[in-house]
């Protein structure tokens, strides 16, 4: 119930099982689940992926408020804007090594993209 209530996750009943959920809501769900254990990393990986533009600013928010609450938040997405909203620190990846690191406000969307093409790219 309290998941339902913070991520605002739409179902009949508390009792419906997850799998009967939206995609959307099935997302919300299981953010909020890894959110609420505490742990001090949080592996992330496309949070956002599949579901609408409000519950992408709530996952954002939980996200944010998580990493200010002192805990650390690893993010895996494929969208640059979702790294760029939500990331301290970027590493790119480029054939399966660490090829550049920047801060927030080097990461840029023209650094980024050179960086993923392997143009550019600084040691870590």
């Amino acid at each position: 119930r309290t998941l339902i209530d913070r991520f605002g996750i739409k179902t009949p009943s508390p009792a419906t099982p997850a799998g009967a959920l939206s995609g959307g809501n099935l997302q919300k769900l299981l953010v909020g689940r890894e959110l609420a254990h505490e742990a001090p990393l949080l592996l992330v990986e496309q949070p956002t992926r599949g579901v609408d533009i409000g519950a992408v600013r709530h996952i954002h928010d939980q996200l944010i408020a998580y990493r200010d609450a002192g805990h650390a938040v690893l993010l895996v997405s494929a969208e640059l804007s979702e790294i760029r909203a939500l990331s301290d620190r970027v590493l790119v990846m480029y054939e399966g090594r660490i090829s550049a690191s920047y801060t927030r406000e080097e990461a840029d969307e023209r650094t980024l993209g050179l960086a993923l093409a392997g143009a550019e790219a600084r040691p870590a």
